[in-house]
C-alpha cells in the first residue's frame, strides 16, 4: 500500500529499548509512504509508545490520549494508536479499549513488525484493531529502522527478561530473554559505521546474559571482542547489565578492548542484603562491592553509574542506612533515584510492611542529596583542569554557541570550540575549566 502527502508522529515513553522500537516503527510507516512530522494536527496517523515502568508514566500516556480526543473529533480519518508495554497488560488494554472510544489501534511489544498490515486492516475495513501477542514469538530480522539523526545509534542484541526482580514488570510485558544472532548484529553494526555513525548503544533489559539462550558457547564478551574490530565505529556502549551477570571475563574483556567505553552501569537498587533479597536481585552487597573493586582495579579511571530503589516495601530505617553507606563506599558518578511505586502483576505489589509515602520521600531527598554531593566532589576532584576526548555530537541544548558530546565515562561537555560545524562528528580533546554537578565545561585543545 503507498500513500502520498500523509504523514505520522510517534510520542516515545519509557526506556532506551522504546526510543529503538519507535525507530523501527518509523522506518515501517517511512516505508509505507508516510512523512514524518513534529505538528499533531498534521498527522494521519498518532503513535504512542508506552512505557509501565512506573505510575507516573501511565499516567502521562491517559493524559495525552484525552488531549487528543478532541483532535479526533476534528479529524475522524485520524489513526490513533497505542503500542508498548503498557499495551501488554491486560486491564489497560481493556480500559483503553472501553473508556478511550477514539483509539484505534492497540498491539503490544511481541508484534512491532506487524504494524503495516494493522493499519491496513484499519484504512480497508473501517474498525478497530487490538491485536496484543500474550507471548513472544521468534525474533524478527531485516525490520526497516528510520534512526534519530546522529552520531550514535542504539543496537538491540537482547530481548525480553528472565530476572524476574519482584519489583519489576519487565518479563511479564517484554517476555522471556531472546537473544539476536551475532552476525546480525555484527552486520548491522557495519552498516552503521558505512552510514557514518561512531558510536553504537547495545540494548537489553541484561546485555550480560546475552547468548544464554544459545546452543554454541558464545556471550556477551565474545560479541564485544567481535564488535571491537569493525573499522568506522569509535566507541562501544551498552545498558543494562546485571551486576550478578558481570563475569571476570567480561571485566577482563572490556579491560582489553579499544573501543568499549570504561563506562559501567550496573543498577545495585539497595545496599541492605535483606531487601536485595525480597528483590529477588540475585546477588549481595558484598558481592556487588567485590565486583566494583574488580573493575576498578582492571581498568583505572571508570565511571560507575547505578539506580537506586527506597522505600521498597519492608525497608526499615537501618536498610536505608545500609543503602547510604553503600553509595558513600562505592562513590557513583551519578544515580537514577527512585522512590518506589507498585506495580500491579508483581510480587512486590502484593507485600506486606508498605513503607509510607512521606518516608519514601524524606528518604529519596536524602539519598538524592548524598549522590549530587559525590557527583560534583568527583566532577570537582577528577575532571576540573584535566584535559579528556569527547564525541562530538552537535550544538549544546543550552547555548547554541557552544557544542555539546560525551567523555568515555559518559560525562556531558558543553564547550566553545571554532568552526562548530565540522567538528560535529569528530572525537577531540577537551580542557574542563568547570566542573557541575550534572554536567562539565570545556574549550577545545588545539
Amino acid at each position: 500500500m503507498e500513500v502520498e502527502n500523509k504523514h505520522f508522529i510517534i510520542h516515545t515513553y519509557g526506556c532506551q529499548m522504546n526510543v529503538h522500537d519507535s525507530e523501527i516503527l518509523a522506518g515501517m510507516l517511512g516505508q509505507m509512504g508516510y512523512s514524518q512530522t513534529s505538528k499533531e494536527e498534521e498527522a494521519d496517523i498518532i503513535l504512542i509508545n508506552t512505557c509501565t515502568i512506573r505510575d507516573k508514566a501511565e499516567q502521562k500516556v491517559f493524559g495525552k490520549l484525552g488531549a487528543l480526543k478532541k483532535l479526533k473529533e476534528e479529524k475522524p480519518n485520524l489513526i490513533v494508536g497505542i503500542c508498548g508495554c503498557m499495551s501488554q497488560q491486560e486491564e489497560v488494554a481493556e480500559k483503553i479499549k472501553k473508556s478511550y472510544r477514539h483509539v484505534d489501534l492497540l498491539f503490544g511489544t511481541h508484534n512491532v513488525h506487524q504494524l503495516p498490515e494493522m493499519i491496513k486492516k484499519i484504512l480497508f475495513n473501517n474498525e478497530r484493531v487490538f491485536e496484543i501477542w500474550e507471548k513472544e514469538g521468534e525474533v524478527v530480522e531485516g525490520l526497516p529502522q528510520q534512526r534519530n539523526e546522529g552520531v550514535s545509534a542504539w543496537v538491540t542484541i537482547t530481548y525480553g527478561c528472565n530476572n524476574f526482580c519482584t519489583y519489576c514488570i519487565v518479563p511479564y510485558v517484554r517476555g522471556r530473554e531472546r537473544s539476536r544472532k551475532p552476525e546480525d548484529i555484527v552486520e548491522e553494526t557495519k552498516r552503521l559505521a558505512s552510514e557514518g555513525f561512531k558510536e553504537i548503544t547495545l540494548l537489553g533489559q541484561n546485555v550480560n546474559s546475552y547468548g544464554k539462550d544459545f546452543d554454541e558457547s558464545y556471550d556477551f564478551a565474545d560479541l564485544i571482542k567481535d564488535l571491537d574490530d569493525i573499522e568506522g565505529i569509535e566507541r562501544i556502549r551498552y545498558m543494562t547489565s546485571h551486576p550478578r551477570d558481570f563475569t571476570d571475563k567480561l571485566v577482563d574483556v572490556i579491560a582489553n578492548s579499544k573501543k568499549v567505553c570504561n563506562h559501567f552501569h550496573l543498577p545495585v537498587q539497595a545496599g541492605s542484603n535483606t531487601v536485595l533479597k525480597k528483590m529477588n536481585r540475585g546477588y549481595t552487597r558484598e558481592e556487588y562491592l567485590e565486583l566494583v573493586g574488580k573493575i576498578k582495579k582492571s581498568m583505572g579511571h571508570v565511571a560507575i553509574t547505578t539506580d537506586l530503589i527506597v522505600g521498597f516495601p519492608g525497608e526499615t530505617e537501618e536498610d536505608f542506612q545500609a543503602t547510604l553507606d553503600l553509595v558513600s563506599q562505592v562513590r557513583f558518578d551519578s544515580a537514577f533515584t527512585f522512590a518506589y511505586s507498585p506495580r500491579t502483576g508483581t510480587p512486590a505489589a502484593k507485600m506486606e510492611e508498605q513503607v509510607r509515602k512521606e518516608d519514601k520521600s524524606r528518604r529519596l531527598t536524602a539519598l538524592i542529596d548524598l549522590q549530587n554531593q559525590i557527583s560534583k566532589e568527583i566532577n570537582e576532584g577528577s575532571y576540573l583542569g584535566n584535559t579528556f576526548t569527547v564525541l562530538v555530537e552537535g550544538p549544546s541544548k543550552n547555548n547554541p554557541d557552544f557544542l555539546s558530546g560525551r567523555t568515555t565515562t559518559n560525562k556531558l561537555v558543553n564547550f566553545s570550540a571554532p568552526s562548530n560545524e565540522s567538528l560535529v562528528g569528530q572525537i577531540v580533546k577537551v580542557k574542563i575549566i568547570e566542573a557541575q554537578t550534572w554536567s562539565l565545561l570545556g574549550e577545545v585543545v588545539l
